[in-house]
């Protein structure tokens, strides 16, 4: 049986796992990230990691040949160099020169959205597809593509950024500079501002009095409201779900992969958001009378996804 590492690295914590060839996560471990302590410290989280990954495996690292590292950002993936990742404040960071230094083995690098996406694909809810999306609906939208069994990442390794495509024009601000991106409306964050901007309207409604209980807002907190009847909390709902659905058309009419899956936390509201969400799909996308349409579903490993798919990266 052969072996890889798999590290997961995010703006809060870091992620490394063993995984065998079958793509089964033998072993796994979670670090705090501390991004804002600098480049340096976050690169020895990631090497701590690694090693207590393996340490819990039981197998000698000697044995173990590539990591595979995915990472927010834009990458360089034949250098190894990560040329920009707004996460974690990192500007040509030459991560795999500097892990493969220490641990002298060969390092993979990839974008953490791609990693996911092929975790899924290879373990997952997409696994048996010959072509298929991830979308993680977290702070943004990230999006992993897979054509053929490959991640499809263009011509300059930043392909498949498909939160950052617009769907309301001159709507709201996008972090990447644009306004009315998919990202601004369908992220969980999007999803906070709806709630926050629809509690700025009826200070006197039911989201109002949850959010005064709670003491936060969350990507839940108007899902939570609808459930009990309140028609702000149902409005913010309705809207939310009108815009992801908006977004996930555009991809599968771009793309028709086999199964899109979808990820992050407000996916737990189950059949509360995908019921109305494939309702609307179902009317908007062009190839609506196909008899084979796009799957729906939601992805299966969470947040393991990118552990299994930047350790099987090695395995190509």
């Amino acid at each position: 049986m052969k072996y890889y590492i798999g590290v997961d690295i995010g703006g809060t914590n870091i992620k490394a796992g063993v995984v065998d060839e079958n793509a089964q996560l033998v072993s796994k471990i979670s670090l705090k990230t501390n991004a804002a302590d600098g480049y340096k410290s976050v690169l020895a989280v990631i090497i701590d990691a690694v090693e207590q990954a393996v340490q819990l495996s039981g197998e000698d690292i000697d044995r173990i040949k590539t990591i595979g590292v995915g990472c927010p950002g834009t990458m360089d993936n034949e250098n190894g160099t990560v040329l920009y990742s707004n996460n974690l404040h990192w500007e040509n960071v030459p991560l795999a020169k500097d892990l493969a230094e220490h641990f002298g083995k060969r390092i993979i690098l990839e974008n953490d959205a791609n990693v996911a996406a092929y975790g899924e694909y290879l373990a997952g809810a997409a696994k048996g597809a010959k072509n298929a999306v991830v979308l993680t609906l977290g702070t943004g939208v990230g999006a992993g593509i897979i054509i053929n069994g490959e991640i499809y990442s263009g011509s300059n390794n930043a392909g498949g950024e498909i939160g950052h495509t617009v769907i309301e024009v001159d709507g709201a601000p996008c972090t990447c500079g644009r306004n009315g991106c998919f990202e601004a409306y369908s992220s969980a964050t999007g999803l906070v501002r709806m709630t926050r901007e629809m509690i700025e309207k009826y200070p006197s409604g039911w989201l109002h009095e949850m959010v005064d209980r709670d003491g936060k807002i969350s990507a839940r907190t108007a899902f939570n409201a609808a459930k009990l009847g309140d028609p702000e909390g149902r409005e913010v709902v309705d809207k939310y779900i009108k815009y992801l659905a908006c977004g996930i058309t555009n991809v599968i009419n771009v793309f028709q992969p086999d199964i899109l899956c979808i990820g992050g936390g407000v996916c737990n509201e189950g059949d509360n958001l995908l019921i109305p969400l494939k309702a609307l799909i179902a009317k908007q996308i062009y190839s609506k009378n196909n008899a084979k349409n796009t799957e729906i579903v939601i992805c299966t490993l969470a947040n393991e996804a990118g552990m299994i798919g930047s350790a099987m990266l090695g395995r190509k």
